[in-house]
Protein backbone atom coordinates (compact mmCIF):
# COMPACT_ATOMS: atom_id res chain seq x y z
CA UNK A 1 0.00 0.00 0.00
CA UNK A 2 2.66 2.89 0.98
CA UNK A 3 4.18 1.84 -2.35
CA UNK A 4 1.58 2.65 -4.48
CA UNK A 5 0.75 6.04 -1.84
CA UNK A 6 4.29 6.97 -2.67
CA UNK A 7 4.13 6.51 -6.22
CA UNK A 8 0.50 8.45 -6.08
CA UNK A 9 2.39 11.72 -4.42
CA UNK A 10 5.29 11.36 -7.23
CA UNK A 11 2.44 11.53 -9.69
CA UNK A 12 0.99 14.32 -8.47
CA UNK A 13 4.48 16.67 -8.54
CA UNK A 14 5.30 15.31 -12.35
CA UNK A 15 1.06 16.39 -13.26
CA UNK A 16 1.65 20.17 -12.16
CA UNK A 17 5.07 19.99 -14.13
CA UNK A 18 3.32 18.30 -16.84
CA UNK A 19 0.89 21.76 -16.72
CA UNK A 20 4.32 23.58 -16.21
CA UNK A 21 5.46 22.59 -19.50
CA UNK A 22 2.42 23.02 -21.39
CA UNK A 23 2.58 26.72 -19.94
CA UNK A 24 5.51 26.85 -21.61
CA UNK A 25 4.73 25.56 -24.81
CA UNK A 26 2.02 28.03 -24.91
CA UNK A 27 4.55 30.82 -24.13
CA UNK A 28 3.15 32.27 -20.68
CA UNK A 29 5.65 34.55 -19.40
CA UNK A 30 8.70 33.22 -17.15
CA UNK A 31 7.28 34.90 -13.99
CA UNK A 32 4.00 33.79 -14.80
CA UNK A 33 5.06 30.24 -14.92
CA UNK A 34 7.48 30.99 -11.82
CA UNK A 35 4.65 32.43 -9.77
CA UNK A 36 2.41 29.21 -10.42
CA UNK A 37 5.53 26.74 -9.35
CA UNK A 38 5.58 28.35 -6.28
CA UNK A 39 1.55 28.77 -5.42
CA UNK A 40 1.43 24.88 -6.89
CA UNK A 41 4.27 23.28 -4.69
CA UNK A 42 3.11 25.25 -1.62
CA UNK A 43 -0.81 23.85 -2.15
CA UNK A 44 0.75 20.90 -3.15
CA UNK A 45 2.96 20.58 -0.05
CA UNK A 46 0.01 21.80 1.88
CA UNK A 47 -2.33 18.98 0.75
CA UNK A 48 0.32 16.37 1.43
CA UNK A 49 0.85 17.62 5.01
CA UNK A 50 -3.01 17.25 5.78
CA UNK A 51 -3.11 13.07 4.64
CA UNK A 52 0.56 12.35 5.87
CA UNK A 53 2.92 12.82 8.45
CA UNK A 54 5.49 14.59 7.16
CA UNK A 55 8.65 11.64 8.60
CA UNK A 56 6.10 8.69 7.38
CA UNK A 57 7.85 6.67 4.95
CA UNK A 58 5.66 7.38 2.33
CA UNK A 59 6.92 11.38 2.07
CA UNK A 60 9.97 10.73 3.10
CA UNK A 61 10.79 7.81 -0.08
CA UNK A 62 8.56 9.99 -2.47
CA UNK A 63 10.53 13.50 -1.63
CA UNK A 64 13.87 11.69 -2.21
CA UNK A 65 12.37 11.27 -5.95
CA UNK A 66 10.84 14.77 -5.65
CA UNK A 67 14.58 15.86 -5.00
CA UNK A 68 15.96 14.84 -8.09
CA UNK A 69 14.35 17.26 -9.84
CA UNK A 70 14.45 20.11 -7.25
CA UNK A 71 17.73 19.14 -5.10
CA UNK A 72 19.53 18.26 -8.91
CA UNK A 73 18.51 21.55 -10.38
CA UNK A 74 19.63 23.39 -7.44
CA UNK A 75 23.33 21.33 -8.02
CA UNK A 76 23.09 21.88 -11.45
CA UNK A 77 23.42 25.75 -10.13
CA UNK A 78 25.59 25.07 -7.59
CA UNK A 79 28.04 23.15 -10.77
CA UNK A 80 28.00 26.16 -12.30
CA UNK A 81 28.42 28.91 -9.61
CA UNK A 82 32.48 29.17 -8.50
CA UNK A 83 33.27 29.02 -12.40
CA UNK A 84 31.04 32.25 -12.58
CA UNK A 85 32.24 34.00 -9.67
CA UNK A 86 35.26 33.53 -11.16
CA UNK A 87 34.86 34.57 -15.07
CA UNK A 88 32.10 37.26 -14.35
CA UNK A 89 34.82 39.08 -12.15
CA UNK A 90 37.74 38.53 -14.52
CA UNK A 91 35.24 39.92 -17.40
CA UNK A 92 34.27 42.80 -15.75
CA UNK A 93 37.75 43.77 -15.50
CA UNK A 94 38.36 43.40 -19.10
CA UNK A 95 34.93 45.64 -19.89
CA UNK A 96 35.96 48.50 -17.63
CA UNK A 97 37.68 51.19 -19.68
CA UNK A 98 39.89 53.12 -17.37
CA UNK A 99 41.68 51.32 -14.07
CA UNK A 100 40.32 54.22 -11.72
CA UNK A 101 36.86 52.65 -12.40
CA UNK A 102 37.70 49.39 -10.69
CA UNK A 103 38.09 50.82 -7.34
CA UNK A 104 35.09 53.09 -7.74
CA UNK A 105 32.99 50.15 -8.62
CA UNK A 106 34.18 48.39 -6.01
CA UNK A 107 34.30 50.79 -3.05
CA UNK A 108 30.25 51.75 -4.04
CA UNK A 109 29.12 48.04 -4.23
CA UNK A 110 30.78 47.00 -1.06
CA UNK A 111 29.64 50.38 1.07
CA UNK A 112 26.38 49.79 0.55
CA UNK A 113 26.02 46.21 1.06
CA UNK A 114 28.56 47.06 4.34
CA UNK A 115 25.74 50.04 5.17
CA UNK A 116 22.50 48.12 4.37
CA UNK A 117 23.88 45.12 6.35
CA UNK A 118 24.62 47.79 9.31
CA UNK A 119 20.71 48.97 8.81
CA UNK A 120 19.43 45.74 8.50
CA UNK A 121 21.21 44.50 11.54
CA UNK A 122 19.39 47.63 13.52
CA UNK A 123 15.99 46.40 12.71
CA UNK A 124 16.37 42.91 13.48
CA UNK A 125 17.31 44.80 16.78
CA UNK A 126 14.25 46.46 16.63
CA UNK A 127 12.32 43.85 15.78
CA UNK A 128 13.43 41.32 18.58
CA UNK A 129 12.87 44.06 20.91
CA UNK A 130 9.22 45.27 19.84
CA UNK A 131 8.13 41.16 19.98
CA UNK A 132 10.27 40.89 23.25
CA UNK A 133 12.17 37.91 22.16
CA UNK A 134 13.86 35.65 24.57
CA UNK A 135 15.90 32.79 24.67
CA UNK A 136 14.27 31.77 27.94
CA UNK A 137 11.18 31.08 25.77
CA UNK A 138 12.17 28.58 23.59
CA UNK A 139 12.06 24.90 25.03
CA UNK A 140 14.97 23.03 24.35
CA UNK A 141 14.74 19.70 22.88
CA UNK A 142 17.18 16.27 22.06
CA UNK A 143 17.47 17.94 18.61
CA UNK A 144 18.10 21.76 19.90
CA UNK A 145 20.71 20.24 22.37
CA UNK A 146 22.72 18.19 19.06
CA UNK A 147 22.30 21.08 16.73
CA UNK A 148 24.18 23.55 19.62
CA UNK A 149 27.09 20.72 20.03
CA UNK A 150 27.40 20.50 17.05
CA UNK A 151 27.64 23.87 16.29
CA UNK A 152 30.32 24.02 19.46
CA UNK A 153 32.64 21.89 18.01
CA UNK A 154 32.72 22.82 14.70
CA UNK A 155 33.25 26.52 15.19
CA UNK A 156 35.06 25.89 17.95
CA UNK A 157 38.31 27.01 15.63
CA UNK A 158 36.51 30.26 14.87
CA UNK A 159 35.63 30.94 18.15
CA UNK A 160 39.44 30.44 19.54
CA UNK A 161 40.65 32.45 16.05
CA UNK A 162 41.28 36.37 16.88
CA UNK A 163 39.41 38.63 14.61
CA UNK A 164 42.89 39.78 12.53
CA UNK A 165 43.08 36.32 12.26
CA UNK A 166 39.70 35.79 11.05
CA UNK A 167 40.51 38.63 8.35
CA UNK A 168 43.61 36.93 7.15
CA UNK A 169 42.10 33.52 6.70
CA UNK A 170 39.93 34.90 4.05
CA UNK A 171 42.45 35.36 1.67
CA UNK A 172 43.33 32.41 -0.45
CA UNK A 173 46.24 30.57 -0.54
CA UNK A 174 44.86 28.12 -3.02
CA UNK A 175 42.85 29.40 -5.12
CA UNK A 176 42.20 26.12 -6.72
CA UNK A 177 40.77 24.68 -3.86
CA UNK A 178 38.66 27.49 -3.48
CA UNK A 179 37.38 26.87 -6.68
CA UNK A 180 36.31 23.69 -5.25
CA UNK A 181 34.20 25.40 -2.62
CA UNK A 182 36.36 23.69 0.24
CA UNK A 183 36.29 26.47 2.48
CA UNK A 184 33.50 28.44 3.90
CA UNK A 185 35.10 31.81 2.83
CA UNK A 186 36.21 30.10 -0.80
CA UNK A 187 33.61 32.54 -2.31
CA UNK A 188 35.33 35.18 -1.34
CA UNK A 189 38.61 33.78 -2.29
CA UNK A 190 37.70 32.81 -5.74
CA UNK A 191 36.56 36.83 -5.86
CA UNK A 192 39.77 37.94 -4.62
CA UNK A 193 41.99 35.59 -6.88
CA UNK A 194 39.86 36.90 -9.81
CA UNK A 195 39.91 40.70 -8.85
CA UNK A 196 43.74 40.33 -8.98
CA UNK A 197 44.25 38.81 -11.81
CA UNK A 198 42.20 41.69 -13.05
CA UNK A 199 43.97 43.80 -11.86
CA UNK A 200 47.17 41.99 -13.48
CA UNK A 201 45.03 42.41 -16.39
CA UNK A 202 44.89 46.03 -16.58
CA UNK A 203 48.38 46.32 -16.21
CA UNK A 204 49.21 44.66 -19.23
CA UNK A 205 47.04 46.44 -21.35
CA UNK A 206 48.63 49.81 -20.59
CA UNK A 207 51.88 47.96 -21.69
CA UNK A 208 51.21 44.88 -24.43
CA UNK A 209 48.44 45.43 -26.11
CA UNK A 210 47.95 42.07 -27.83
CA UNK A 211 48.41 40.45 -25.61
CA UNK A 212 45.79 42.25 -23.38
CA UNK A 213 43.55 41.73 -26.64
CA UNK A 214 44.55 38.29 -27.00
CA UNK A 215 43.80 37.79 -23.31
CA UNK A 216 40.35 39.62 -23.37
CA UNK A 217 38.67 37.23 -26.30
CA UNK A 218 39.49 34.06 -24.66
CA UNK A 219 37.45 35.42 -21.19
CA UNK A 220 35.04 36.48 -23.13
CA UNK A 221 34.45 33.56 -24.92
CA UNK A 222 34.25 31.53 -21.72
CA UNK A 223 32.26 34.14 -19.92
CA UNK A 224 29.81 33.77 -23.53
CA UNK A 225 29.89 29.58 -22.96
CA UNK A 226 29.05 29.68 -19.34
CA UNK A 227 26.68 32.04 -19.37
CA UNK A 228 24.98 29.93 -22.12
CA UNK A 229 25.13 26.86 -19.83
CA UNK A 230 23.61 28.63 -17.13
CA UNK A 231 20.70 30.08 -19.79
CA UNK A 232 19.93 25.94 -20.44
CA UNK A 233 19.85 25.27 -16.96
CA UNK A 234 17.74 28.40 -16.07
CA UNK A 235 15.05 26.92 -18.31
CA UNK A 236 14.10 24.20 -15.84
CA UNK A 237 13.64 26.95 -13.14
CA UNK A 238 9.67 26.62 -12.52
CA UNK A 239 10.38 22.73 -12.72
CA UNK A 240 13.23 23.35 -9.74
CA UNK A 241 11.02 25.62 -7.24
CA UNK A 242 7.69 23.20 -7.68
CA UNK A 243 10.25 20.48 -6.58
CA UNK A 244 11.64 22.36 -3.83
CA UNK A 245 8.66 24.17 -2.24
CA UNK A 246 6.80 20.81 -2.21
CA UNK A 247 9.26 18.98 -0.51
CA UNK A 248 9.90 22.31 2.02
CA UNK A 249 6.30 22.64 2.54
CA UNK A 250 5.53 19.08 3.26
CA UNK A 251 8.40 17.91 5.43
CA UNK A 252 8.28 21.03 7.66
CA UNK A 253 7.41 20.89 11.57
CA UNK A 254 4.31 22.59 11.73
CA UNK A 255 3.73 22.14 15.31
CA UNK A 256 7.23 23.58 15.51
CA UNK A 257 6.54 26.37 13.62
CA UNK A 258 3.36 27.19 15.54
CA UNK A 259 5.49 26.78 18.91
CA UNK A 260 8.15 29.37 17.63
CA UNK A 261 5.51 31.62 15.29
CA UNK A 262 6.66 34.44 17.13
CA UNK A 263 10.45 34.00 16.39
CA UNK A 264 9.36 33.75 12.61
CA UNK A 265 6.67 36.46 12.64
CA UNK A 266 9.61 38.45 14.37
CA UNK A 267 12.24 37.40 11.44
CA UNK A 268 9.81 38.31 8.70
CA UNK A 269 8.38 41.43 10.04
CA UNK A 270 12.37 42.32 10.09
CA UNK A 271 13.13 41.11 6.68
CA UNK A 272 10.20 42.97 5.50
CA UNK A 273 11.14 45.93 6.74
CA UNK A 274 14.74 45.49 5.18
CA UNK A 275 13.13 44.85 1.81
CA UNK A 276 10.82 48.29 1.59
CA UNK A 277 14.43 49.94 2.83
CA UNK A 278 15.83 48.70 -0.93
CA UNK A 279 12.49 49.98 -2.42
CA UNK A 280 12.89 53.17 -0.75
CA UNK A 281 16.64 53.55 -1.85
CA UNK A 282 15.43 53.04 -5.54
CA UNK A 283 12.62 55.82 -4.61
CA UNK A 284 14.89 58.11 -3.55
CA UNK A 285 17.48 57.44 -6.63
CA UNK A 286 14.15 58.45 -8.62
CA UNK A 287 13.31 54.95 -9.75
CA UNK A 288 10.58 52.54 -9.82
CA UNK A 289 10.21 50.57 -6.84
CA UNK A 290 7.34 48.59 -8.96
CA UNK A 291 9.32 48.01 -11.95
CA UNK A 292 12.15 46.53 -9.71
CA UNK A 293 9.72 43.81 -8.17
CA UNK A 294 8.31 43.28 -11.68
CA UNK A 295 11.69 42.20 -12.99
CA UNK A 296 13.22 40.67 -9.63
CA UNK A 297 10.51 38.55 -9.01
CA UNK A 298 11.90 35.26 -10.77
CA UNK A 299 15.17 35.60 -8.88
CA UNK A 300 13.70 36.60 -5.76
CA UNK A 301 11.35 33.48 -5.91
CA UNK A 302 14.11 31.10 -6.61
CA UNK A 303 16.14 32.42 -3.60
CA UNK A 304 13.30 32.36 -1.50
CA UNK A 305 12.46 28.77 -2.56
CA UNK A 306 16.09 27.34 -3.27
CA UNK A 307 17.67 29.23 0.50
CA UNK A 308 20.79 29.52 -1.46
CA UNK A 309 21.85 32.90 -3.26
CA UNK A 310 25.09 31.29 -4.87
CA UNK A 311 22.74 29.25 -6.96
CA UNK A 312 20.66 32.48 -7.50
CA UNK A 313 24.18 34.34 -8.96
CA UNK A 314 23.31 34.03 -12.75
CA UNK A 315 19.65 34.81 -12.70
CA UNK A 316 21.23 37.93 -10.32
CA UNK A 317 23.47 39.32 -12.56
CA UNK A 318 20.67 38.19 -15.36
CA UNK A 319 18.08 40.32 -13.76
CA UNK A 320 20.48 43.73 -12.53
CA UNK A 321 21.45 44.05 -16.85
CA UNK A 322 17.46 43.73 -17.57
CA UNK A 323 17.46 46.59 -14.87
CA UNK A 324 19.91 48.88 -16.96
CA UNK A 325 23.09 47.82 -14.59
CA UNK A 326 26.10 47.43 -17.00
CA UNK A 327 27.09 43.64 -17.30
CA UNK A 328 30.81 44.73 -15.43
CA UNK A 329 28.95 46.31 -12.38
CA UNK A 330 26.58 43.46 -12.43
CA UNK A 331 28.95 41.19 -12.41
CA UNK A 332 30.58 42.87 -9.26
CA UNK A 333 27.67 43.26 -7.34
CA UNK A 334 26.34 39.61 -8.25
CA UNK A 335 29.73 38.43 -7.18
CA UNK A 336 30.41 39.96 -4.36
CA UNK A 337 27.18 40.02 -2.49
CA UNK A 338 27.18 36.35 -1.95
CA UNK A 339 30.05 36.99 0.43
CA UNK A 340 29.91 40.36 1.70
CA UNK A 341 27.37 42.07 3.10
CA UNK A 342 24.19 39.60 3.21
CA UNK A 343 21.76 41.46 4.66
CA UNK A 344 19.05 38.81 5.86
CA UNK A 345 21.95 36.00 7.08
CA UNK A 346 24.63 38.44 7.97
CA UNK A 347 22.74 41.74 9.26
CA UNK A 348 19.39 40.78 10.65
CA UNK A 349 19.23 37.32 11.68
CA UNK A 350 22.51 37.15 14.41
CA UNK A 351 21.43 41.06 15.55
CA UNK A 352 18.16 39.09 16.55
CA UNK A 353 19.81 35.95 18.11
CA UNK A 354 22.29 38.26 20.02
CA UNK A 355 19.31 40.29 21.60
CA UNK A 356 17.69 37.41 22.34
CA UNK A 357 21.07 35.42 23.88
CA UNK A 358 22.18 38.46 25.56
CA UNK A 359 20.37 38.59 28.73
CA UNK A 360 21.34 35.23 29.26
CA UNK A 361 24.99 36.45 30.37
CA UNK A 362 23.41 39.21 32.34
CA UNK A 363 24.12 41.62 29.10
CA UNK A 364 21.40 44.18 28.58
CA UNK A 365 20.95 44.12 24.71
CA UNK A 366 19.49 47.68 24.86
CA UNK A 367 22.20 49.68 26.02
CA UNK A 368 23.95 51.78 23.20
CA UNK A 369 27.05 50.11 23.89
CA UNK A 370 26.51 46.98 23.26
CA UNK A 371 24.01 47.73 19.82
CA UNK A 372 27.07 50.09 19.14
CA UNK A 373 29.04 47.10 19.08
CA UNK A 374 27.31 44.58 18.10
CA UNK A 375 26.64 46.50 14.63
CA UNK A 376 30.13 47.57 14.37
CA UNK A 377 30.77 43.45 14.46
CA UNK A 378 27.91 42.57 11.98
CA UNK A 379 29.53 45.07 9.45
CA UNK A 380 32.73 43.49 9.96
CA UNK A 381 31.53 39.62 10.28
CA UNK A 382 29.27 40.22 6.96
CA UNK A 383 32.45 40.09 4.82
CA UNK A 384 32.99 36.15 4.08
CA UNK A 385 29.57 34.62 4.62
CA UNK A 386 29.07 32.00 2.59
CA UNK A 387 26.20 32.63 -0.06
CA UNK A 388 24.78 28.95 0.83
CA UNK A 389 22.31 27.13 2.64
CA UNK A 390 24.09 27.38 6.69
CA UNK A 391 25.48 30.75 5.58
CA UNK A 392 23.36 32.74 8.29
CA UNK A 393 24.66 30.03 11.19
CA UNK A 394 28.49 31.19 10.38
CA UNK A 395 27.87 34.69 10.64
CA UNK A 396 25.82 34.09 13.79
CA UNK A 397 28.51 32.42 14.93
CA UNK A 398 31.04 34.74 13.93
CA UNK A 399 28.92 37.92 15.93
CA UNK A 400 28.27 35.82 19.16
CA UNK A 401 31.95 34.59 19.33
CA UNK A 402 32.81 37.94 18.44
CA UNK A 403 30.35 39.21 21.42
CA UNK A 404 31.12 36.95 23.83
CA UNK A 405 27.68 35.52 23.80
CA UNK A 406 26.94 31.60 24.08
CA UNK A 407 27.21 29.82 20.83
CA UNK A 408 24.98 26.73 21.25
CA UNK A 409 21.98 29.02 22.51
CA UNK A 410 22.01 29.63 18.39
CA UNK A 411 20.75 25.90 18.14
CA UNK A 412 17.54 26.44 19.37
CA UNK A 413 15.45 27.38 16.06
CA UNK A 414 16.63 24.43 14.12
CA UNK A 415 13.32 23.11 13.86
CA UNK A 416 12.50 26.43 12.08
CA UNK A 417 15.79 27.47 10.42
CA UNK A 418 14.60 26.22 6.76
CA UNK A 419 11.62 28.58 7.13
CA UNK A 420 13.72 31.44 8.07
CA UNK A 421 16.33 31.01 5.87
CA UNK A 422 14.11 31.71 3.14
CA UNK A 423 13.22 34.97 3.76
CA UNK A 424 16.41 36.03 4.57
CA UNK A 425 18.12 34.47 1.33
CA UNK A 426 15.76 36.59 -0.94
CA UNK A 427 16.67 40.00 1.11
CA UNK A 428 20.84 39.08 0.42
CA UNK A 429 19.77 38.56 -3.38
CA UNK A 430 17.88 41.98 -3.28
CA UNK A 431 20.22 43.91 -1.29
CA UNK A 432 23.11 42.80 -4.36
CA UNK A 433 20.56 43.75 -7.11
CA UNK A 434 20.10 46.95 -5.24
CA UNK A 435 24.00 47.60 -4.61
CA UNK A 436 24.30 47.11 -8.27
CA UNK A 437 21.80 49.61 -9.45
CA UNK A 438 23.24 52.25 -6.48
CA UNK A 439 26.62 52.04 -8.30
CA UNK A 440 25.34 52.75 -11.21
CA UNK A 441 23.33 55.32 -10.84
CA UNK A 442 25.85 56.97 -9.11
CA UNK A 443 28.25 56.40 -11.66
CA UNK A 444 25.49 58.11 -13.85
CA UNK A 445 26.17 54.22 -16.04
CA UNK A 446 22.43 53.12 -15.38
CA UNK A 447 20.63 52.58 -18.98
CA UNK A 448 17.32 54.52 -17.60
CA UNK A 449 15.43 53.24 -20.67
CA UNK A 450 15.72 49.43 -20.01
CA UNK A 451 15.19 50.07 -17.11
CA UNK A 452 12.12 51.47 -17.85
CA UNK A 453 11.26 48.81 -20.78
CA UNK A 454 9.10 45.97 -19.57
CA UNK A 455 10.00 43.81 -22.25
CA UNK A 456 13.48 43.35 -21.12
CA UNK A 457 12.79 40.90 -18.23
CA UNK A 458 14.73 37.61 -17.31
CA UNK A 459 11.74 35.65 -19.77
CA UNK A 460 13.87 36.78 -22.35
CA UNK A 461 16.33 34.49 -22.02
CA UNK A 462 14.70 31.54 -23.58
CA UNK A 463 14.28 33.64 -26.74
CA UNK A 464 18.36 34.13 -27.17
CA UNK A 465 18.96 30.29 -27.70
Amino acid sequence: MELWLTIAVIASVIVVAAILFWMQRKHLSFSVRVLTALGAGVALGFILQFFFDPESSVIVNAMEWVGIMGTGYVRLLQMIMMPLVFIAILTAFTRIKAAKDVGKISGLVIGMLIVTTIVAGAVGLTSASVFNLSADDIQVGSAEEERGASMEERYANIEADSLPQQIVQLIPTNPFQDLTGARATSTLGVVIFAAFLGIAYLGVRRKETEAAEMFEKITGAIFSVIMRVVTLILRLTPYGVLAIMTSTVATSDLGAVTTLGTFVIASYVALGVVFIIHLLILLFMGLSPIQYLKKAFPVLAFAFTSRTSAAALPMNIQTQKKLGVPEGTANFAGSFGLSIGQNGCAGVYPAMLAFMIAPTVGQNPLEPGFIAMLLAVIAISSFGVAGVGGGATFAAILVLSAMDLPIALAGLLISIEPLIDMGRTAVNVSGSMVAGIFTSKVKKDLNHDDYRNDELRIDGMESNS
